[in-house]
């Protein structure tokens, strides 16, 4: 193995450069992981255009690799060997914390990397806390003995293990926060990567009937959601989506939405309300950033008894299911894997993802060693 280690280090907003850096000792208490596929996320298109919190560091926390150097402690708590394929989480929790002990890792204290400056989370860790190679658009990542690992599935790529952060994040917030399962009605609302996993989590879980709404220039999208199952997409922009939704359902609106729409304005939770059922209806959102809300119609909230969620993160069981789903190949995954970018590529990787970059971008992933 090379004593260096080549990397695309985030320096400032919205810049990125190719640095070589040392690769580190491996302790028996740790491991280095051979990075084969690091997911771009429309969270990284947000942080990539904010200043330093402190010094430059290494994006990327959606990785699915291989054990290149695994010590003997390491090995014997994690149970996995040299050469292993393995989906490694973005939270490097405590470890003992009662969040940890349910497997419930993105609300250990530990992992709070927004609050907390020590706090170490992949691809959002300055490179100031050794030994500096905490995210993914690199040859290699350094774990320690908390690294959250799940092994991936016999007959699943790199390429589509690399899927499993949204698809677990589809799982937890369609599933396990939203309640769907077998003849339940669903709105998904935005059909970027988040929103087409929760559209193959309700299906795979039995769901009657769900509808994903997006807008004009959504359209690929939207046909990407029909070929993975949605019984009808919507254009809000084309058509009066409340008005469509109720007559698709009778007049009844549907049990659960969940909001994929980050940026959009209030309009998605507005729809939401008016879309669910007459009483006991479940909406989860994945609100962002500090949008004001001044006229949040709580009222109407509280008189048709709908809970609402957010959408943050995911579980470990969460990730379990998700690997399963993806294995189990029944979408064409290939349709929402759009785009592949090299460690030179990740500035033009990310803005593609925001839409600013490669056009038609779904799923976006850096292969380092291309």
């Amino acid at each position: 193995m090379a004593k260096k280690v080549l990397a695309a280090i985030k320096v400032g907003p919205s810049t990125t450069e190719l640095r070589e850096l040392d690769l580190p000792p491996v302790p028996d208490d740790a491991a280095l992981l051979k990075v084969e596929v690091a997911g771009v996320c429309g969270t990284d298109v947000s942080q990539y255009r904010l200043p330093l919190r402190s010094g430059p560091l290494v994006m990327g926390h959606e990785n699915v690799g291989r054990l290149a150097r695994v010590g003997k402690t390491f090995a014997a708590q994690k149970g996995l060997n040299e050469g292993d394929l393995v989906f490694l989480e973005h939270y490097l929790p405590c470890g003992h914390c009662e969040w940890d002990h349910i497997g419930e890792y993105r609300h250990c204290a530990a992992t709070e990397w927004f609050y907390d400056p020590k706090a170490i989370r992949y691809g959002y860790t300055s490179m100031d806390i050794a030994p500096g190679l905490w995210g993914g658009f690199s040859h290699y990542l350094y774990l320690p003995l908390n690294a959250v690992l799940h092994k991936v599935p016999v007959g699943l790529t790199p390429e589509e293990a690399g899927v499993a952060t949204p698809m677990s994040n589809g799982i937890q917030w369609a599933l396990i926060d939203g309640g769907i399962g077998y003849g339940s009605t669903v709105l998904i609302q935005g059909p970027g990567q988040q929103g087409l996993c929760c559209l193959m989590a309700s299906k795979h879980a039995g769901a009657d009937l769900v509808i994903v709404t997006g807008t004009s220039k959504d359209t690929r999208r939207l046909e990407v959601a029909r070929a993975f199952g949605a019984d009808h997409t919507i254009d809000v922009q084309q058509e009066d989506a409340l008005a469509r939704i109720l007559e698709i359902t009778d007049g009844g609106g549907v049990d659960v939405v969940v909001d994929c729409t980050v940026g959009a304005g209030t309009a998605p939770t507005f729809l939401g309300i008016e879309a669910l059922k007459r009483r006991g209806g479940t909406m989860v959102v994945q609100g962002e950033g500090n949008q004001e809300f001044p006229n949040f119609p709580i009222g109407r909230l509280t008189r048709k008894g709908i809970t609402l969620k957010s959408a943050r993160g995911h579980s470990y069981r969460a990730v379990e299911l998700a690997l399963r789903q993806l294995a189990s190949h029944r979408f064409p995954l290939d349709l929402m894997m759009t785009h592949t970018f090299t460690l030179a590529e990740v500035d033009y990787a990310i803005k593609s993802v925001g839409g600013q970059g490669a056009p038609g971008a779904i799923h976006v992933s850096v292969l380092p060693w291309k």
